[in-house]
């Protein structure tokens, strides 16, 4: 029988195709046994911290003026009397059922309670990073094309002043200049009291509920409130993404390549956002993904200025509670969202560099 070309080429396009959806599927694999690798480890971390505090969990039940006989049966209903590794492994197998318990301060499930206050970190973070980024890569830029100039010192002390202003000094800052002097925008909480419960939650952000809802005063009145800790948030998160910015470019801007395109007559513009920005955006996508995740882990002062009913909010009055099941669903909630944004930044940091996926 005579060989056809055309069956061996597609053999070994078959075998191609097949080779690329293994690596693939290993690929995957791994991802996911990092993931739960990971997840383990903070569940571990959280649920020792959580047996080494010097909080009694049981006092926070029944209270400091009960008998004897009643802390042992509620210490024995909440399972403290069994060894430690024994509880660790109740505790993973409730979390992958979904019960993080019952909150003492709320009365509610705790998984409840996260699913009602994480948006609102959610949208005042998520505003904060677009704001961040949308000036913090700029001025990076600027700054480090026209390094040494009083443009570059303004950035620098700029981004020196994000990093060691208290951010509750500059929430009550803000309050007392924009809100109580100038009256630029609203006060502390989400919306206005007469407002408040008037919208259909369906997403938990309130200027998306109110989009869908056709509620424009509502999405007003949210704006005018979201605007200032949002803004407080975005200038932290500036300071760290300007400089990083800044840092990149000049290494790439020293670059032979760039200096070629120069020479040879490339306008300025293009060697800067072309020859060199392009190259950084790699980078900047960990930058920002370890900047957007900090800001919904450490936003606890800015939601105590503002009363802002977040998950950073509840954690504190969690803490203040000695209300353990809140303090580490609200801690393992927050370290989830970490390792997912770390891992989103890594699946994107593949995609747009060919060598990572090599």
């Amino acid at each position: 029988m005579a060989f056809e070309p055309s069956t061996g080429v597609a053999a070994v396009r078959a075998g191609m195709l097949a080779g690329r959806a293994w690596g693939g599927a290993m690929s995957l694999l791994r991802f996911a046994i990092v993931v739960a690798g990971t997840f383990l480890g903070l569940l571990a971390i959280t649920f020792f911290i959580g047996r080494v505090v010097p909080i009694d969990p049981v006092l926070s039940v029944v209270g400091d003026r009960a008998t004897k006989e009643v802390y042992e049966a509620a210490r024995q209903a909440m399972g403290l009397d069994r060894p430690l590794i024994v509880q660790f492994f109740s505790y993973v197998g409730d979390v992958l059922r979904g019960d993080l318990g019952r909150s003492v301060s709320t009365g509610r499930l705790v998984i409840d309670d996260l699913a009602r206050v994480f948006p609102a970190t959610l949208e005042m973070a998520t505003t904060g990073i677009v704001i961040g980024v949308a000036l913090g890569v700029p001025m990076g830029v600027v700054a480090a094309t026209r390094q040494g100039s009083l443009v570059d010192q303004a950035i620098r002390v700029l981004g020196l002043l994000g990093y060691s202003v208290p951010a509750f000094w500059l929430g009550l800052v803000g309050l007392a200049v924009f809100y109580a002097g100038l009256g630029w925008v609203a006060g502390p909480g989400r919306v206005d009291i007469f407002y408040d419960g008037l919208l259909d939650p369906v997403t938990g952000l309130y200027l998306v509920d109110s989009l869908i809802a056709g509620e424009w005063d509502i999405f007003r009145n949210a704006v005018s409130h979201l605007v200032l800790p949002a803004s407080i948030l975005g200038f932290f998160s500036l300071a760290y993404i300007a400089r990083m910015t800044r840092s990149f470019m000049l290494d790439q801007l020293g670059q032979e390549y760039v200096t070629t395109a120069r020479v040879k007559g490339v306008p300025e513009r293009r060697v800067v956002w072309r020859h060199a920005f392009y190259p950084i955006r790699i980078q900047l996508i960990t930058v920002i993904g370890l900047s957007y995740a900090s800001l919904l882990e450490g936003s606890v002062m800015i939601e105590t200025v503002f009363s802002w009913p977040g998950i950073g909010n509840y954690l504190t009055t969690a803490l203040l509670n000695a209300d353990m099941n809140a303090v580490l669903g609200a801690t393992l909630v927050i370290g989830a969202v970490f390792i997912l944004i770390n891992k989103i930044s890594d699946v994107l940091y593949r995609i747009l560099d060919p060598r990572a996926r090599r």
